[in-house]
């Protein structure tokens, strides 16, 4: 991610219905086949290539119950020294998609809105730089993130979701598997979306998604 334009191109959700923020989620999975379309230029101090292993595991047979409604305010990943105290709103653009952080705000977070908040009932979406132009960025460090590690997240009303790494991806961008990442559960869970590969073309190729569950 390298520049305050840079998006995850997906569609825009479609009109919102009274009922769970889930359906808005699903809306989204119409965009097959694209993810974060921009991380890192080849300009500047990028970060080293990065490349993760997929891992994954079946989810619990029982889920945590979910938490109310409540913004996210900042996250922590101590696997991966992330301790961030902030956390921006992210909306979709006129072209139809997703904002990520602008690159003066690297080091910080984005929470999608059109999503439940995380520890609602569904998938609460962020997004975070690995780097841009300007140099290595908030997850620079994701490749030392573990199956079973702790992201935690705290909310506007004093409480923390903490969620557990469920399943690690790196996916070339082509392929980004919209459907798993915005479809509808049942479940409250989490996924993180940030950049990895090597730079072609001024941006990273893969993107890297942390899939994750609430536990507490």
């Amino acid at each position: 991610m390298s520049t305050p334009t840079e998006e995850a191109a997906v569609e825009a959700p479609a009109k919102r219905r009274p009922t769970a923020r889930i359906v808005a989620a699903a809306a989204l999975t119409g965009a097959l086949g694209v993810g974060l379309i921009a991380c890192g230029q080849g300009s500047g101090s990028p970060a080293p290539d990065v490349k993760v292993n997929n891992a994954a595991a079946a989810p619990a047979a029982r889920p945590q119950a979910p938490l109310e409604k409540s913004r996210p305010t900042g996250l922590r990943i101590p696997a991966a020294g992330v301790d961030a105290t902030s956390m921006l709103d992210l909306g979709v653009g006129a072209d139809g998609a997703l904002d990520v952080p602008p690159v003066d705000k690297a080091e910080e977070p984005g929470w999608w809105t059109g999503a439940v908040t995380p520890g609602e009932k569904g998938a609460a979406v962020l997004v975070a730089h690995y780097d841009t132009a300007r140099g290595p960025a908030l997850m620079k460090d994701v490749a030392k993130v573990r199956m079973g590690d702790e992201i935690e997240v705290p909310r506007a009303d004093g409480s923390t979701a903490t969620f557990k790494v469920r399943e690690i991806q790196q996916v070339n961008k082509e392929n980004f598997p919209t459907h798993k990442v915005y479809g509808a559960t049942d479940r409250p869970e989490l996924r993180l979306l940030t950049c990895g590969g090597p730079i072609k073309n001024g941006h990273r190729t893969d993107n890297i998604i942390l899939y994750a569950d609430l536990v507490a």
